[in-house]
């Protein structure tokens, strides 16, 4: 079985040791950088492509190589990848799956600092006109840095990013002070994360819901230790999945793929 993994996030580093430990399996994994592509590497990928894809190549890789089944893991966020994966899968006729982290259950938890959002957008004007003291510590990637800084003054913006070159020269476009950027090697814990919040001076911070694997969990806690503010873009609903080609775990993996072994 021949499987082509989208990836770039945790979930798909487990999914590739999970699939290599327990099925006679060949896994080619895209990811969108080189860092991404080293983690599934050393996963048990057996062959990875770390760049951006258009869906025209994605399609040519399936035919090229005889894939037999398309796994998308990645981000709850990446909303176009999914959607063209889900094209992909309905105009090839494929099997498709969608695994897509859990939300985070926020039952026990103090959720009166948190303020939903749904987009970047609207995250950079709530900043605006509501928290205008303090710094502003960004904790969702580098692609949607310039979102928010289109209503925020870049001088309290202090990004939490991979430091590969790409989210670099974002930052270099975008005028951000090198001292600001905050290098990003996994989530982080939350002595972690209030250390961040102290060192830097932050009165709000940015996030997604991303579920706990994204260390949401750890990000809330520290808000409330801090009693600083947390702003929180809602996870996107894409209708072109199916909700029958959506798995969460592991075991609800293995139900689908036993179909196909």
């Amino acid at each position: 079985m021949r499987i082509l993994l989208l990836g770039g996030t945790k979930d798909s580093i487990n999914i590739i040791q999970h699939v290599k430990d327990n099925y006679d399996a060949y896994i080619l994994t895209t990811t969108t950088t080189e860092y991404g592509a080293k983690l599934a590497r050393e996963g048990g990928s057996d062959k990875t492509i770390a760049r951006p894809l258009p869906k025209e190549e994605i399609m040519q890789i399936i035919r090229d190589c005889d894939i037999d089944i398309l796994i998308d893991a990645t981000h709850p966020f990446a909303e176009h990848i999914t959607q063209t994966s889900a094209s992909i899968a309905n105009e090839l006729k494929m099997p498709y799956i969608r695994f897509e982290r859990p939300t985070t259950n926020l039952e026990d938890m103090d959720t009166s600092r948190i303020h939903y959002v749904n987009s970047f957008i609207d995250a950079g004007k709530l900043i605006a006109h509501e928290f205008n003291q303090g710094n502003v510590l960004h904790f969702a990637g580098a692609n949607t840095m310039e979102d928010v800084l289109k209503n925020v003054p870049v001088e309290r913006f202090y990004p939490r990013i991979l430091k590969v070159e790409s989210s670099l020269e974002k930052c270099e476009s975008l005028n951000i002070d090198p001292s600001h950027i905050i290098p990003m090697t996994g989530a982080a814990s939350t002595e972690e994360n209030i250390e961040l919040i102290e060192k830097y001076d932050a009165s709000v911070m940015i996030t997604k819901e991303s579920g706990e694997i994204g260390g949401v969990i750890d990000k809330i806690e520290a808000a409330n230790k801090k009693d600083i503010s947390i702003i929180m873009i809602q996870r996107p609903q894409i209708k072109e999945v199916n909700k029958k080609d959506i798995v969460s775990n592991l075991d609800e993996l293995d139900f689908k793929l036993k179909n196909f072994f």
